[in-house]
């Protein structure tokens, strides 16, 4: 198991049930896959650096958590077709 961090950028327009949904499903796929969640935070609404999909705003979700570096390939495949989910960058933290 190895620690990561996962970032999500969500739709703006979703109320906070449909945010809170999203990020529920990214840590089932987590914890399915044997995994840990050690920390989410949500940063809420910010401005994004440029427009991606035609929105301006994000909001914004860290998650902390361990899992098999083999599952890596299978939450990008999943966050790539999760409709939600703007734009996601999982990093690995030494």
């Amino acid at each position: 198991m190895r620690t990561y961090e996962v970032m999500l950028i969500i739709h703006p327009d979703l109320d906070e049930t449909a945010t809170n949904e999203a990020v529920e499903k990214v840590k089932n796929w987590i914890t399915s896959a044997n995994g840990t969640i050690a920390k989410v935070d949500m940063w809420g609404k910010r401005r994004m650096a440029y427009i991606i999909r035609k929105q301006r705003d994000g909001q914004y979700v860290l998650i902390t958590a361990a899992f098999p570096p083999a599952f890596t390939a299978e939450l990008e495949r999943n966050l790539r077709f999760h409709e939600p989910v703007i734009r996601f960058m999982i990093t690995a933290v030494e």
